[in-house]
């Protein structure tokens, strides 16, 4: 075979050459010539290999990768997002309600952050004045001692329900009023005039128990039951 007929031989078998960079015109399929542009895209090709942007056509071939680039600084990282949505998670939770400092940790572990994060969020809520262990303990004796009309017991029980510390249970409970008699009876005469048609036995023994149940000591509550249905009585 002669070698006109080998070189028509090589080109019928050999599959046009697509540029994969420089300038060449979108949609050619002509060879690239071997001289001067073959360099040129040499050159290119380095540069993928650097740190520089890929072009949509090297995204588009698996044969490129460039090289890894480092995180801008400014980018936050995974790590301070997580504890972005945790601080929002507890703000949320604030104002819905006061919560302990044990509570608030609680609030952050379920958010999935991790120890040191959450003391860290801690101490700055702390000293932003969002978390307040004492606050809260004042907070808790005035709906105990008003509206709720609960015994020292229940008051002491719902202070460490709520996490507070022994010692600040400990203050609370020392500025609890000398009046737990006094608030004892008041609760048991409301409930004593819907007991009226009850037996006595039967009207004692209830409103012992639900006045035990608010956290009045026995003496206290049985006392306050006694007074209570004996007023009724009379009255």
């Amino acid at each position: 075979m002669s070698g006109t007929d080998r070189d028509g031989g090589e080109a019928e078998r050999l599959a046009p050459v697509i540029p994969l960079f420089g300038t060449a015109d979108a949609g050619s399929s002509e060879p690239r010539s071997r001289s001067g542009r073959a360099s040129d895209d040499s050159a290119r090709w380095h540069t993928t290999w650097t740190g520089e942007p890929r072009t949509a056509v090297s995204a588009a071939s698996p044969a490129v990768r460039p090289a890894p680039r480092e995180p801008d600084a400014s980018t936050p990282t995974d790590v301070t997002d997580q504890r972005a949505r945790a601080e929002r998670t507890l703000l949320k939770r604030l104002r819905g309600r006061s919560l302990s400092v044990r509570e608030a940790r609680d609030v952050l572990r379920d958010a999935d952050l991790d120890e040191s994060e959450t003391e860290a969020v801690i101490a700055i809520f702390l000293d932003n004045g969002y978390l307040d262990d004492s606050r809260l303990a004042e907070q808790l004796l005035d709906g105990a001692l008003g509206r709720k009309a609960q015994g020292a017991t229940a008051v002491a029980q719902t202070l460490a329900r709520r996490g507070l510390d022994r010692e600040v249970i400990d203050i609370a409970m020392a500025s609890l009023p000398d009046d737990e008699a006094e608030r004892a009876l008041e609760f048991a005469r409301q409930r004593a005039r819907a007991m009226s048609d009850l037996e006595h036995d039967v009207a004692l023994r209830r409103l012992h128990g639900q006045l035990a149940r608010r956290g009045f000591r026995g003496s206290v509550a049985l006392d306050a039951a006694r007074q209570a249905l004996a007023g009724d009585e009379t009255g």
